[in-house]
């Protein structure tokens, strides 16, 4: 009987000192941010800004973002993944990246490993050339010269089995063509590699390359792979109005540990449905505000659930 007091007395001690460091959260130390993406690319740097507003919400707490670029995110969703669910680790998520890699390659990490907080930002992909480049500038003229001498354009994107990446093997499967494809640790280095004359096309969100609708930009938008022209895009051509219909989107989010208390994630997305109803950091988000889409961790989980059911045939084809 004493045993059994002992053993109650200690488990009410234990949920009362998991209660109390619960209670305390953020004030014991920096908030870690993983991005899986290298410094200056769409996610590193909307991870960056809402950081900077986080703080202004919670005084006591510091958030740090820290780059683990390469293998497509998956680096830095398995870091995530085995950080200490306590509310001191959280991270940005890419979609359909996060949810596709694990179904054609092994990852150390599985979809269910995290718990989602709140997707941010919903941007849809485009093809960008350099202005001044000799390739076809519409999504037409690259599907001909495609067909006509295959791999004879490349394209670059943030790594295999990201948002670009997917967006291009759908093209190709749909349009019937075969492209040089060129994956690279982020967006920033993409873009590099297109000004500099070192591939062909870039396949980029409209929050990466915000200027390409202006004379002035170096680079121009050639098609954007949505339904419907985005508000900030709207002269320029959808692929469905060229004929091919694919339609894909770079999800960008936050997520935790699995088991990071419901009490601090829900308070994760409070806070971020709130910094995104600032209009100071909406000013401050310049070309990610027209593509900025708050949704609630579980409704965002449950959405990503079907979309990954979606793409297993694409993953099945990568497989053989």
């Amino acid at each position: 009987m004493k045993h059994l007091l002992i053993q109650g007395m200690l488990a009410i001690s234990l949920t009362a000192s998991v209660s109390v460091a619960q209670a305390a959260w953020p004030n014991d130390k920096p908030i870690e941010v993983i991005v899986g993406f290298s410094p200056g690319g769409g996610t590193d740097v909307m991870a960056r800004l809402i950081a900077r507003f986080a703080e202004k919400r919670l005084p006591d707490a510091r958030f740090v973002v820290v780059n683990k670029p390469g293998a497509g995110g998956t680096i830095a969703f398995a870091a995530i993944a085995r950080a200490a669910p306590d509310g001191y680790t959280i991270g940005m998520i890419n979609a359909p990246g996060f949810n596709f890699l694990p179904l054609y390659k092994p990852t150390q990490y599985k979809p269910e490993d995290l718990r989602l907080i709140a997707r941010v930002v919903e941007d849809p992909i485009v093809i960008y050339a350099k202005r001044d480049s000799d390739v076809p500038k519409s999504l037409s003229g690259i599907v001909e010269a495609l067909k006509e001498k295959p791999e004879s354009l490349s394209f670059g994107y943030s790594g295999d089995g990201t948002v670009g990446h997917i967006g291009l093997m759908q093209m190709e499967q749909l349009a019937e063509f075969e492209a040089n494809a060129i994956p690279f640790k982020g967006g920033a280095d993409s873009r590099s590699a297109l000004i500099g004359g070192h591939i062909s096309y870039a396949l980029l969100t409209t929050g990466e390359v915000p200027d390409a609708t202006s004379a002035d930009s170096p680079f121009i938008a050639v098609a954007q792979l949505a339904q419907n022209r985005s508000e900030n895009f709207d002269t320029v051509p959808t692929a469905n109005e060229e004929g091919v219909d694919v339609s894909i989107a770079s999800e960008r989010g936050f997520a935790a540990p699995k088991d990071t208390p419901p009490e601090i994630t829900k308070r994760l997305e409070a806070l971020l449905k709130e910094i995104l109803k600032d209009p100071e950091f909406v000013a401050a988000a310049t070309a990610d505000a027209p593509v900025l889409a708050f949704e609630p961790g579980d409704e965002w989980a449950a959405q990503l659930k079907k979309d990954t059911n979606a793409l297993r045939p694409l993953a099945a084809k990568l497989k053989q």
